[in-house]
């Protein structure tokens, strides 16, 4: 029944309360998807119904043939929903009546009560129920999952939670379903938006339990309590022990096949996914969740080490002499992580001459600066002749490449000049315009973005910005601003966008990610720490396996931090800082300049070479 050349990739999701963060896979347009029952899900994909589906464990390891994603169903501890109810205490149960919703949830109570001689059958969760409260004096129980068991909670005299009997026995998590599909089924391109897809609605789960909640007449409080204290999503090394000591056991009863031995000396967990990064080999969402969550420092800092030094054989360090130029601070965005921008009509605005701009130009080449950042606020009275006329003026007075604007300036002039992206990027390009800056992304998750910035573009406007300037042959960089308390799956999801985009483009030339200064801002910072600095750009350049330079952010973490962020995949120490107006507006205030940044480097032991936009030697 498979098809060859289906029109659309069918996923088929789990109908209980505990897959609803998954529905955030129904938002990909080429994704067909459907839910029904544990079993019918596995049928599915085993009759080549389904193209990928969240199944029952026991049917991923009857099975043998599927690879998996690191999402799944995981308790740790009691999980509510897989409940052996009964009129009679465990040790006097002589008859059990089984769901037959799910395949793990037999095997597992099978393998709890494999010492005990118990006879089994198959009922719907309702007759089980009906036919244990009926013969109480008879040592009579029902398994009962999902959905049936949350909502019989309480209704019998005894009640037993699988997942917590068997954390008792073993010590270990339970997995109760994982995302499974067949090899060769999946383009790479559309593993990394699903693996998007599935981290975004983990992140966003109270959302999913909530809608779930109203239609079904049931608690939105108790719902977001079991999604997030019951349930868990990631499937960590921890919990796949648990699946392999449960595959063990059944193994033992005939439940599953028996398992083959492993070959000697094969890696697996955290050892194999730090190894396979620090060789350039994709990691997805899900693995580089995991190295976030329980790899060392250390271990991190080696990784993205040996990946800068296998991109980039001769230890050097490169940097660049230029200036940013902040041409106006008038601003009508209001975001509340900056402390630079001034409303308009508001005492301070200010809007540079073109004097005022070729002065500061002429002390940069005069210091061996070979090019401008220039960059500034939304001010309305801006359109694109403004921009047209003073690139010009610029390139035929200097000869200084012009690093210009940002994503969001540019869709200003779109909206104050009523053009298309096309035609406006196109124009700035003819007016100078000679790479784009990679300013303004922020965390590409719009959730994130509405509650620090709610009048800046949108995720995908930055993106599209981007990739119309890398369509008219111009390259940018790629940022992240990280520590206005977003989680590591925004970050993740950040990446995973940026990482897609160069696979279609290769436009992007350069990543630089800094953390949130909040002085003079009315935004409470979150972790900004030194360490989480590091960590995440030593996670940066394991993730980011198609773009070539990583620069270290010495900024806003100061030289000495910068320093180390070279043994933590940074191969570049970013710009000379003639001037800086947005971060030092924030209460940071580091500055370097070409000699002092060249000690620093050979502090490290690496040789330092100036660079250009290109990273081509100056």
């Amino acid at each position: 029944m498979s098809r060859e050349h289906p029109q659309k990739f069918r996923v088929c999701n789990v109908s209980f309360l505990n897959s609803t963060p998954y529905r955030a896979l129904q938002e990909l347009s080429w994704v067909d998807y459907s839910e029904s029952e544990p079993a019918e899900c596995a049928r599915r994909l085993h009759e080549g119904e389904a193209d990928l589906a969240l199944i029952p464990l026991a049917d991923y390891f009857q099975h043998g043939g599927y690879q998996r994603f690191g999402f799944g169903i995981v308790a740790d501890g009691p999980v509510e929903s897989v409940l052996l109810f009964s009129n009679s205490p465990i040790e006097q149960l002589r008859e059990v009546y089984l769901d037959s919703a799910s395949h793990t949830s037999v095997a597992l109570l099978k393998i709890l009560l494999k010492d005990r001689s118990i006879s089994y059958s198959r009922r719907s969760a309702e007759e089980g129920l009906r036919l244990a409260r009926e013969r109480c004096a008879a040592g009579v129980g029902a398994l009962v999952i999902g959905n049936n068991a949350l909502n019989s909670s309480g209704s019998s005299t005894y009640q037993f939670d699988l997942a917590e009997l068997w954390r008792e026995k073993t010590g270990l998590p339970f997995v109760f379903a994982v995302w499974a599909y067949r090899p060769g089924v999946i383009a790479p391109e559309q593993l990394a938006q699903l693996e998007v897809a599935l981290a975004r609605g983990v992140t966003e789960r109270t959302f999913f339990a909530r809608a779930w909640a109203d239609s079904n007449e049931f608690l939105r409080d108790r719902a977001e309590r079991y999604v997030t204290e019951n349930i868990h999503y990631q499937v960590t090394d921890e919990a796949w022990s648990g699946a392999e000591k449960f595959r063990n056991l059944g193994a033992e009863l005939g439940l599953f096949p028996a398992l083959r031995a492993k070959p000697m000396g094969q890696r697996s967990g955290l050892d194999l996914i730090l190894s396979e990064a620090s060789q350039g080999h994709r990691i997805s969402c899900a693995e580089a969740l995991a190295l976030v969550e329980r790899a060392s420092f250390a271990d991190l800092a080696l990784a993205a080490d040996l990946r800068r030094e296998a991109l980039h054989r001769e230890p050097t360090v490169s940097y660049i002499v230029d200036r940013n130029i902040n041409y106006t601070n008038v601003c009508n965005v209001y975001c509340r992580f900056c402390a630079f921008y001034s409303a308009p009509g508001k005492k301070g605005g200010y809007l540079l001459t073109k004097e005022e701009i070729g002065q500061k130009i002429e002390e940069t080449v005069a210091a061996g600066g070979i090019q401008i950042l220039l960059q500034g606020g939304l001010n309305p009275e801006l359109g694109i002749e403004y921009y047209e006329d003073l690139f010009r003026w610029i390139k035929g007075r200097y000869p200084i490449n012009l690093h210009a604007l940002s994503a969001d300036e540019v869709w200003h002039i779109v909206r104050v000049s009523k053009l298309s992206l096309e035609e406006t990027m196109s124009r700035l390009i003819q007016a100078g315009l000679g790479s784009f800056p990679g300013g303004g992304a922020e965390i590409l998750v719009d959730r994130v973005r509405r509650r620090i910035a709610r009048l800046k573009t949108t995720a995908n406007e930055w993106l599209e910005a981007h990739r119309m300037a890398h369509r008219l042959g111009i390259t940018s960089t790629c940022t992240m601003m990280f520590g206005v308390r977003e989680s590591w799956e925004d970050r993740l999801f950040h990446l995973e966008k940026l990482r897609s985009l160069q696979d279609e483009t290769g436009g992007f030339t350069a990543f630089i990610t800094w953390s949130f200064q909040a002085d003079n801002t009315n935004l409470a910072p979150g972790d900004t720490t030194a360490p989480e600095y590091l960590k995440v750009q030593a996670l940066s350049r394991l993730f980011l396996d198609n773009i070539p330079n990583i620069q270290s952010s010495w900024v806003t973490q100061g030289p000495s931090v910068g320093q180390i962020a070279l043994q933590f995949g940074a191969n570049d120490f970013g710009s000379v800082m003639f001037e800086e107006n947005v971060v030092s507006a924030a209460g940071t205030t580091f500055s370097m300049d070409a000699l002092t940044i060249e000690a620093h480097i050979r502090q490290m032991g690496f040789v330092p070479w100036q660079r250009d936009v290109h990273y081509n030697a100056v």
